[in-house]
């Protein structure tokens, strides 16, 4: 007998169960499993997303954010409704759950969710034309893969332009890269 029915049985004996079978999605998150592993994407998510934003037909954009772009506190005028982009830039956070790519723009976006201007917008639209471009990606989970970690840092120096202070970003992998 397997482990995991051997589990189940104990746990049926214990609570009412009902065994849905393999998962397939769950709070958002698209699971496919295959030979190859296991790969998970937000694509409903994004789209979602996309279209709750009016920006379902938004021509798509190939990076998601402007290289040299240098945001800080006064970037443009304020913006009328400050809560649409705080919702947004919550939905996106939850978006880096599968989609770490976007991770360094969102924190980005995020130092800025106090007091939004236009051109924070502006750059948050620009990385919703980025996820229309690629909103099929996800992260595969090899099966065939070993478990060493790789982690990797990096920094800019004081390049925050109201505080000076610095933004780090790391990125950890289990198994082969």
């Amino acid at each position: 007998m397997d482990c995991i029915d051997s589990i189940n049985i104990q746990l049926k004996n214990k609570f009412k169960l009902k065994d849905l079978g393999d998962l397939k999605f769950f709070l958002g998150i698209e699971l496919s499993k295959s030979k190859i592993g296991i790969f998970i994407c937000q694509c409903h998510y994004v789209l979602s997303l996309h279209e709750d934003c009016g920006m379902l037909a938004c021509k798509p954009f190939v990076v998601h954010m402007l290289p040299n772009l240098h945001l800080h506190n006064n970037s443009g005028t304020p913006i009328a409704d400050p809560a649409t982009y705080r919702h947004l830039i919550g939905r996106l956070l939850y978006l880096t759950i599968s989609r770490p790519d976007i991770s360094y723009t969102v924190h980005k976006l995020s130092l800025f969710v106090s007091k939004p201007f236009t051109e924070h917008m502006a750059a948050a639209n620009i990385l919703l034309r980025y996820l229309k471009h690629t909103v099929g990606q996800g992260i595969l989970f090899k099966s065939a893969s070993d478990c060493n970690i790789h982690a990797y840092v990096d920094a800019d120096w004081g390049s925050c332009m109201d505080t000076r202070r610095s933004t780090i970003g790391f990125c950890i992998f289990l198994g082969n890269l």
